[in-house]
């Protein structure tokens, strides 16, 4: 045997070894989790804020050569299948399969065991009220394009709470079963990827007609059944439809970011490092926003979203979103909220949630 084929057999010897052992120790890992499941005796089966915690430490504990966002991909799953012991959980995100929802839905959860496609942001909020899902997660916010206006303006109405958020870099990729730029005459995507590319777009398809659809994964499926066209969507719309891309991370910014929500019908507890969402309305008088944010510099809470959204109910009325620091229980927040309480006509907090792991 040579040296070479030597060494790799020693090299694999011990990763077989070494799977072994994390085989043990991972069905090890569930026997606990069930037995927790088992403790509990009921309540929420999903704990944002203890995977939160366990993901931190992990990410604090890793020396690589695997980057933290192996590390954390590969613990969310070993916990997603951990909870399929209990339950599987229903997620409900803005499909179809392939947009960029159903990705944020799959890093959160480490991959959704009874996935729930929804044709609108209304009808994810709609399964969760109604308790068809456990869980639904929807856009809020693009750091290209800014809010998601209709996110916004359910979450005035509803009575959910935010448990969770996710942070996901947008890719964008120019799918088609044509080979060739030159052969592509119309472009399908959601409005805000084709806004997202639109520099790309102008200087590299400018006779092109763009065209908006309901979602990319829709823009995805259409190219795969018209010839001359193209959509802008995800590697993994790709795969589904059977598209190859012309063009990759065709995106103009390339730190282009969407922020998701996870909605829920139960409370998150503190995680050590987390977030408030509020929805704040004041009177129409001088000075009113400036004394609904002064008790938030008084206590030392930071705030880190201020969006201003019509409120629905009077011609030039507002109602304002606002993301501060900490969780509701801690005590500086605490304090902040009643101050706010006293001065403000609305105060509704949408939820306190762990702060997005990577």
């Amino acid at each position: 045997m040579k040296q070479d084929d030597s060494q790799l057999k020693q090299h694999r010897d011990q990763i077989d070894a070494i799977d072994e052992q994390l085989l043990d120790l991972v069905n090890q890992r569930a026997s606990h989790a069930r037995q927790i499941g088992e403790l509990k005796g009921g309540g929420p089966i999903y704990r944002p804020e203890r995977e939160a915690q366990v993901l931190r430490r992990l990410v604090e504990l890793n020396h690589g050569p695997l980057p933290d966002e192996a590390i954390t991909a590969i613990f969310r799953s070993v916990m997603s299948n951990c909870r399929t012991l209990e339950k599987a959980l229903t997620v409900a995100f803005l499909g179809p399969l392939g947009t960029f929802s159903e990705e944020a839905a799959n890093k959160q959860f480490g991959g959704l065991s009874a996935p729930m496609q929804c044709a609108s942001i209304d009808d994810v909020f709609r399964m969760v009220e109604a308790g068809q899902a456990d869980y639904g997660v929807v856009p809020v916010e693009n750091s290209t394009e800014g809010a998601v206006g209709r996110t916004l303006d359910l979450l005035t109405a509803t009575g959910l709470k935010i448990c969770g958020e996710i942070t996901l870099a947008i890719h964008h990729n120019l799918l088609s079963q044509e080979k060739d730029l030159n052969q592509i005459s119309k472009v399908y995507s959601h409005s805000q990827s084709l806004a997202q590319c639109h520099e790309w777009l102008h200087q590299h398809l400018p006779n092109a007609t763009l065209q908006a659809v309901s979602s990319n994964a829709e823009g995805a499926r259409l190219a795969a059944n018209e010839q001359g066209v193209a959509a802008i969507a995800s590697e993994r719309a790709a795969e589904l439809f059977g598209l190859q891309a012309l063009a990759m991370h065709i995106e103009d910014d390339p730190k282009n970011t969407t922020r998701f929500l996870v909605l829920a019908s139960h409370e998150v507890a503190a995680s050590g490092k987390d977030k408030t969402s509020l929805l704040i309305a004041t009177k129409n008088v001088p000075g009113a926003m400036v004394s609904i944010l002064e008790p938030l510099a008084k206590n030392q809470v930071s705030m880190t979203k201020f969006e201003s959204r019509p409120a629905k109910m009077g011609l030039w009325e507002y109602v304002f979103f606002v993301d501060i620091e900490g969780h509701q229980q801690d005590a500086k927040v605490a304090k902040a909220l009643a101050e706010i309480s006293e001065r403000a006509s609305l105060l509704k907090v949408l939820g306190s949630y762990p702060s997005a792991v990577i």
